[in-house]
């Protein structure tokens, strides 16, 4: 299914995103050196709670999953990258900590996700790969106007990732998204400009360049959803939920707080 947003749909959208954006800063400011996984889980239930929001997470149950997800937020340090499921784990200086939220208020969602370093260590190497998930997220938003294509945007993703050394994945990336999390269309962080859906206005789209050190290959955790690197190697992951408009891409999870 493909959602086109009318201008009072779109409002509540930049209400939900914007409070996606706030969460996601107020937990990257209280994530330091010795906080528990749990403990966030526990600040983003209280957060949406409060908001008059809902998870979209806690009863979600895909068939990659294993049953529903029964948290609010997802918590992938170092090697995980995607669909992190807190536990019972406390945060070291240096560890590279992703946070992704989805939420709905007024029947439409957002859905963000931003990594970052825990403490004061700043390996070079997961600094670089933070900012270059970063750059090819900035690259898609770029090329997200009226009349462009699906492959435009995963084609501009992609070549920031792939310019910068890093295999792609192409199993999970970004999608459609509305009254629901997940929905049509499927964008790739790679692909052929020109081809796929035709961006029009009112239409949601959340993308989210993610990459992993020395490897395209996943690996499920015993847990049944946390999604590591094969190697072992350190990942990272950036998202935002954008609205296409006349003018080209608007930006909704962004914090409005200081």
């Amino acid at each position: 299914m493909i959602e086109i947003l009318n201008s009072a749909r779109l409002e509540r959208a930049r209400d939900t995103g914007a409070l996606v954006g706030n969460i996601l800063h107020t937990l990257k400011q209280r994530s330091t050196v010795g906080t528990n996984l749990l403990d966030i889980d526990q600040w983003a239930k209280e957060m949406i709670t409060e908001a008059g929001a809902q998870s979209c997470y806690v009863d979600y149950a895909p068939s990659f999953g294993r049953g529903p997800f029964g948290h609010y937020i997802c918590t992938a340090v170092n090697d995980g990258v995607l669909h992190g499921l807190p536990h019972n784990y406390t945060l070291a200086d240096g560890d590279l900590l992703t946070l992704d939220l989805a939420v709905a208020r007024g029947g439409v969602a957002a859905d963000a996700a931003i990594s970052f370093l825990v403490g004061r260590a700043r390996p070079a190497e997961s600094v670089a790969m933070i900012e270059t998930t970063e750059r090819a997220l900035a690259a898609g938003i770029a090329a997200a106007k009226p009349g462009a294509r699906i492959g435009d945007l995963s084609h501009a993703i992609g070549t920031v990732l792939s310019k910068a050394g890093y295999p792609i994945n192409t199993e999970f990336g970004g999608h459609g998204i509305g009254s629901t999390m997940h929905q049509d269309p499927h964008i790739t962080n790679t692909g052929r400009p020109g081809r796929g859906y035709k961006l029009r206005p009112g239409l949601l789209l959340a993308l989210e360049p993610w990459v992993m050190a020395d490897t395209a290959t996943l690996v499920t955790d015993a847990d049944g959803w946390t999604l590591r690197s094969a190697t072992g190697c350190r990942t990272a992951h950036s998202e935002h939920t954008i609205a296409i408009t006349d003018n080209g891409a608007e930006v909704l999870t962004l914090p409005t707080q200081a």
